[in-house]
């Protein structure tokens, strides 16, 4: 079905103008959420919200969304997106309708679960409003139950998206707006087709809003192809990151990334604190570290399911967990208010990972801080995100053992005296008071300050308490480094770029090979997946499945090659084991990717050819031999 051929005359140019009504440099005067007439009870639930005034993407989306207009919305994350469309397509809904008259595509589960949290919190004054988030990960039964009950308003992510429509438990007949939220990440988890094929089976009649931070080729052809005359909205930034985020970096490397980071916890005045990490391995062992050094600390990755994922975030929201530590994926959407920090503790792939990993602090207007852990050889990073936020980050100062020292000290006497606070009313104050006085009248060499000394160094485990020099020096570079000096100096001391397998060579005939862009500088390893051509596999299936089941950005995902029958996919060397079985696991066009080195698989192929020889030995020759003889008599 070829969609929006009535509007072949919109072009969305590189910087297409704003219209009149779009234009909020046109339009200085202040604006309130009375002025945007929306449903009484959808502005009581803002009110209990606490908002008073809408943030610009608001105030530009909201009539044309509440006209019916298609629109396209251009803002950075965290300024307020997702009440920019839940508002007025909750002032537009008609509740004794229960068919689906409202679908939001979102890239991440986490993202689909928050943006229908948003829905029913800004719903909660309306009544016979059902709002069902449908992501993969969670069982079918519940979300076949709330579609059969009617829900008027679905948030999911494409896959299971598509899957409700193929078998038409999710009915898009009496759909009126479809929403694309964060289209951009979509582009780059490799989804585009999948929500091509979605806005296929809707009617014309609907209406688009599409929402995205950047404005890529490939979202600027969908827009063109399926928004009909759409107004632009686009809110300029002088900085890609919100000015609340106070960004700053350290100088560290190996080891010394846990002192570091033991470091900030200790030091940096913290509510809760996001720490990203590159693969979901590294999340469970750098919560095992921290979980030994007393810190209330949990891991949050892909391979926690879902139920597992959403208690976690409600401990920390609640105040029970004070360290998350995260991939890129999984934290996708993660909107919580007690997020002070975000610590880089791994590099991002790349910039716009760094923009999206930071935006999770310092959202509607609260102060933020963003730390980020760079090593030598990430220098060139650094100054690339500073280009592209087009902010400085400031090195951090690496505080003296002294600092260190005295702030323990402190805090542990403040701990001391809050504890004797609280415990003059429990049970067992009065019991370990009776014990302590035993000891003082049966000991009369030992004082009470050397009973408590020594319960102290109990309870720190027989630890010492201080730390000094020796612990403390490798939390710095043996050797300073300049990270803004001119990249040219350098490029000629440069180590040779790691080979990333046989790349390049040339792919056999049938095959569709897809070309690498934009891949960060790692070595790669070649795996083979059992989906083919036969299977009605596309490169952004492959892409998506890999990208959500390893945790990966989809930059890493080196280049596919697609055969009949199976197709071959260049992935990051020294995959953690767990991420492989999952992928082996994965599901793709129905059927298991079963991957597989292809490098192992070699090695293992040639290792038995040589055994297979070196037992026939000689004889296998002369056999040989004699059937060429045979052939050449016959």
């Amino acid at each position: 079905m070829e969609l929006g051929v009535q509007c072949t005359d919109f072009k969305l140019a590189q910087d297409s103008p704003m219209s009149s009504s779009s234009a909020a440099k046109d339009n200085k005067k202040t604006v309130d959420f009375n002025s945007l007439e929306l449903l009484p009870a959808v502005l009581k639930a803002v009110e209990d919200s606490g908002y008073t005034t809408p943030t610009e993407i608001q105030t530009m989306s909201i009539p044309h969304i509440l006209s019916g207009k298609d629109m396209i919305g251009q803002a950075q994350t965290g300024t307020g997106k997702t009440a920019a469309f839940a508002l007025p397509l909750l002032s537009n809904i008609q509740a004794n309708n229960k068919n689906t008259q409202v679908l939001v595509l979102t890239p991440t589960r986490e993202l689909a679960i928050q943006v229908a949290e948003a829905f029913q919190t800004y719903a909660k004054h309306l009544v016979k409003i059902n709002v069902l988030p449908v992501y993969g990960g969670a069982p079918y039964s519940e979300q076949l139950r709330g579609l059969k009950k009617g829900a008027q308003i679905v948030v999911g992510t494409p896959g299971r998206v598509m899957d409700h429509i193929r078998k038409k438990s999710l009915k898009l007949d009496n759909l009126n707006t479809l929403v694309l939220d964060e289209a951009d990440e979509m582009l780059r988890m490799g989804f585009i087709e999948d929500v091509e094929w979605v806005l296929e089976q809707s009617p014309e009649s609907r209406q688009i809003a599409l929402f995205s931070a950047t404005m890529p080729t490939v979202i600027r052809r969908i827009a063109e192809k399926y928004l009909c005359q759409p107004e632009i909205v686009k809110v300029a930034s002088k900085t890609m990151t919100a000015s609340t985020i106070r960004q700053r970096y350290w100088r560290v490397y190996g080891l010394g990334k846990l002192e570091a980071l033991t470091r900030i916890l200790e030091l940096e005045d913290h509510d809760a604190m996001l720490v990203f990490v590159n693969t979901k391995n590294m999340t469970l062992e750098l919560a095992d570290q921290l979980q030994a050094r007393g810190f209330a600390c949990e891991a949050l990755n892909g391979d926690i399911p879902q139920s597992g994922r959403e208690r976690i975030v409600e401990r920390l929201k609640r105040g029970r967990l004070d360290v998350l530590i995260a991939t890129d994926v999984v934290a996708r959407g993660l909107d919580v208010e007690r997020i002070s920090h975000v610590v880089n503790f791994d590099a991002p792939r790349d910039n716009e990972s760094y923009v999206h990993r930071i935006g999770r602090t310092g959202r509607a207007g609260r102060s933020g801080e963003a730390i980020l852990f760079i090593s030598r050889r990430e220098t060139r990073l650094l100054r690339s995100i500073e280009k592209t936020t087009r902010q400085p980050l400031t090195e951090m100062e690496i505080p003296s053992v002294k600092k260190i020292n005295t702030l323990r000290i402190s805090r542990y006497k403040k701990s001391i005296l809050s504890t004797i606070e609280k415990m003059q009313n429990h049970k067992d104050f009065q019991l370990f008071s009776d014990i302590i006085n035993e000891i003082d009248q049966e000991e009369e060499n030992i004082d009470l300050v050397a009973i408590a000394a020594a319960l102290a160094h109990m309870a720190n485990n027989k630890q010492s308490f201080l730390i000094n020099e020796s612990e403390f020096k490798h939390l710095k570079e043996n050797k300073p480094f300049d990270v803004r000096g001119d990249s040219s100096e350098k490029r000629s001391r440069r180590p040779d770029r790691p080979k990333r397998g046989d790349r390049n060579k040339k792919s056999p005939p049938g095959a569709a090979a897809i070309p690498l862009k934009d891949m960060p500088d790692v070595s790669m390893q070649r795996y083979r997946v059992e989906v083919g051509y036969d299977h009605g596999v596309k490169p952004g299936n492959i892409v998506g499945a890999i990208a959500n089941e390893a945790g990966l950005d989809s930059k890493m995902i080196g280049q596919i090659e697609i055969y009949d029958d199976y197709s071959v996919v260049d992935l990051p060397d020294g995959m953690p084991k767990e991420v492989f079985r999952d992928l082996q696991k994965a599901w793709v066009c129905q059927q298991q990717l079963k991957i597989t080195s292809m490098s192992k698989a070699a090695g293992q192929a040639e290792k038995s050819n040589k055994k297979f020889n070196a037992k026939k030995g000689k004889g296998r020759k002369n056999n040989n031999r004699a059937h060429h003889q045979r052939m050449q008599s016959s």
